[in-house]
């Protein structure tokens, strides 16, 4: 994975999205003094069956930025997008490139937006909705007779975005080595103890620690080092 960067922004569908492996690896840039901030296109709110969504948002949102401090990131963000039925296209990509105007990232950080994550399986409708807008909006960013209504805003055209790394992708191209941020990943994840404990029926912590442990090895071991996080690199 490219270093030469000081500023990233993380743009998922849902609160958890980037708990799922990336925020070992935003544990590292934090800690190495890069800074990252965090957008969620939706609160996730439709997530929690035994919670209606104006129950689930509030608790969402809260666990969402509870996880982030533990990585390092303090700033996180909601374009209240409805979950479940984000749709990409027009409008959102307009709310994506304003996120990245005002950000001014070098590094934007998505998740897989491919039709599957191992096959056999289905990625979700928002995934591939958000990672298809978010490629789209990185262009659009730094064009300014795209959505020109955000420059009379003050939201000034950037075309700095160098990358956008997709996690988790099928198609993986590159990895970081989070063997010394696994537990900060692990305890990441664990904030979101009310969606865990509707997800699945084990223990949240033997849950998290299993699944991240998996994945984590199984991509060191095609990289080379104890665990690692894997993303598809699309250069701009």
């Amino acid at each position: 994975m490219p270093e030469d960067w000081t500023r990233a922004l993380a743009i998922v569908a849902h609160p958890d999205d980037m708990e799922y492996g990336a925020a070992a690896a935003v544990a590292r840039w934090t800690g190495e003094g890069r800074e990252v901030a965090y957008l969620m296109v939706s609160r996730g709110e439709a997530g929690i069956d035994t919670m209606s969504p104006e129950e689930c948002a509030p608790v969402r949102d809260a666990e969402q930025r509870a996880s982030a401090a533990v990585v390092g990131v303090s700033t996180v963000e909601f374009l209240d997008h409805r979950d479940g039925v984000i749709e990409a296209g027009v409008a959102l990509r307009r709310d994506l490139t304003a996120a990245i105007r005002r950000h001014r990232p070098e590094l934007i950080v998505t998740l897989n937006r491919r039709d599957h994550f191992v096959p056999g399986t289905w990625n979700s409708a928002d995934h591939r909705a958000v990672g298809e807008s978010v490629l789209d909006a990185a262009n659009d960013a730094g064009n300014r007779w795209i959505f020109p209504e955000l420059a009379a805003q003050g939201l000034e055209p950037w075309g700095g975005v160098r990358w956008v790394a997709l996690a988790a992708s099928p198609q993986s191209t590159h990895a970081v080595d989070v063997t010394g941020t696994m537990e900060a990943g692990i305890a990441s994840l664990l904030e979101h103890r009310a969606y865990l404990s509707a997800l699945t029926d084990e223990d949240p912590e033997t849950y998290a620690r299993g699944f991240l442990t998996q994945f984590a090895q199984a991509t060191g071991e095609r990289f080379g080092v104890p665990f690692a996080t894997a993303f598809e690199l699309v250069g701009f």
